[in-house]
């Protein structure tokens, strides 16, 4: 009996002592579940109500920083800017803005310029970066880019400078023009040949006036809302008749052809200013008794079928460093020769800009003493209609943008085959 006793003791012990375990485990488990761990400090730092999706839909590129300096919240836009890395805001002056607003609660905003991420060039992201503090913790930074803005902002002031330059000079050359007439009134010969000149600077002022109106009207109309099939052959004849006089004065042969029967889904007003301009430019800058061609062709293009116009001249060519800015508003190769010519240097613009509009774009060929080639490449009726019916903003069905079809390197000669088919040239008297 007394062993039978001392067992039960034992095990009535030893319950009470498991069950005294068990309730402290449980316990000090719940005590663990309560205390802050290390991935709890830096995620307990919840958005306020409502931030998140705010954050979402903003355009700016935002970023929450907690009292460590660790990334909270970060948009998509962020990260395309390499302003985060690695979990860490990775811009130190922005790190640092961010700081002195954690410590007095300060709003602050300083406009920075930053190395693009993924490029070895020189060019830099201008962006305008605000820090406020966001509740107790948290300190909210927002990054627009300044970039384009900049740049278009650039431009406008260029082309403001350039316009008043080249309105100045056939102004001031008009009114000191008047002042000889007047003292010239009693010689005849004078005044007619003052007058003449008037007659000179009078024109160039209305042909830049004018240009400046098409290429105002080709960068803010959209060319595809009165789009139509437009014959190749029939802006080839047009912008030929634009310069029969010119090309006669100078005994330049024009000849035409290529593949017949080509037709552009396009503005016809515009294409055929961009054409006319093209062929333009090759009589003026042509010499006596030369040769200026235009041919048609099909060529396959990723995005379907595209039409090249291409035309060539026999003048002085251009160098290297000038094709890369001969499509700027106003640069001209060479100002002198483009005085005598009339030229205003906003030809080569408007052929860029209609190009583009029209999902395509303009390439040149040229070499200094042998002459130039400049092609046209649109594409083709049927295809670009219903590209434009199906995919309004792309170009292709793979989603490329407009005018991001692979082109000929320009520093190989243009492909000739074309004008095997030319027909008989049209020799002006």
């Amino acid at each position: 009996m007394d062993v039978n006793a001392a067992v039960a003791a034992a095990a009535a012990i030893a319950g009470v002592l498991t069950g005294v375990i068990a309730m402290l485990a449980f316990r000090w488990s719940e005590r663990d579940l309560k205390r802050p761990t290390r991935t709890s400090l830096h995620t307990d730092p919840v958005l306020p109500p409502g931030v998140d999706t705010v954050l979402s839909v903003l355009r700016s590129s935002a970023v929450v920083l907690d009292e460590a300096d660790a990334v909270v919240k970060a948009s998509s836009a962020a990260y395309a800017l390499g302003l985060v890395r690695g979990g860490k805001l990775s811009v130190e002056p922005m790190l640092q803005m961010a700081r002195d607003t954690r410590r007095d609660g300060e709003i602050r905003q300083v406009e920075l310029d930053l190395p693009r991420r993924g490029t070895g060039r020189g060019e830099a992201l201008a962006v305008s970066a605000r820090v406020a503090p966001l509740g107790s913790r948290l300190v909210l930074l927002l990054v627009e880019d300044l970039t384009e803005a900049r740049r278009i902002e650039a431009v406008r002031r260029d082309f403001v400078a350039n316009v008043s330059h080249e309105l100045k000079t056939p102004v001031g050359a008009l009114s000191l023009l008047s002042e000889a007439v007047m003292d010239a009134s009693d010689d005849p010969e004078a005044v007619q040949r003052f007058a003449g000149r008037m007659q000179i600077e009078a024109t160039r002022l209305t042909n830049l006036v004018q240009e400046l109106i098409d290429l105002s009207r080709v960068q803010n109309d959209d060319p595809l809302e009165d789009a139509e099939p437009v014959r190749v052959d029939e802006l080839v004849a047009e912008a030929m008749d634009r310069c029969r006089h010119a090309a006669g004065a100078k005994q330049i042969t024009m000849a035409a052809g290529g593949t017949a029967d080509l037709s552009i889904w396009g503005n016809r007003g515009q294409l055929a200013a961009a054409l006319g301009n093209l062929v333009e430019n090759a009589v003026n800058y042509s010499p006596a008794r030369t040769r200026v061609g235009i041919a048609a062709r099909r060529v396959t293009a990723p995005g379907g079928e595209h039409i090249e116009i291409a035309v060539t001249d026999q003048g002085i060519g251009i160098s290297d460093k000038d094709k890369e800015r001969i499509f700027e508003r106003f640069y001209r190769v060479d100002p002198a020769r483009s005085r005598a010519t009339g030229g205003t240097g906003l030809g080569l613009a408007i052929v860029k800009h209609v190009a583009a509009s029209h999902g395509g774009e303009v390439t040149v060929w040229s070499s200094e003493g042998q002459g130039s080639t400049f092609t046209l490449r649109l594409p083709e009726a049927g295809a670009a209609r219903d590209r434009a019916q199906q995919h309004p903003d792309l170009d292709d069905e793979a989603g490329q943008p407009a005018g991001s079809h692979s082109r000929p390197s320009p520093d190989s000669p243009p492909d000739t085959t074309a004008y095997e088919t030319l027909s008989a040239p049209e020799v002006l008297p």
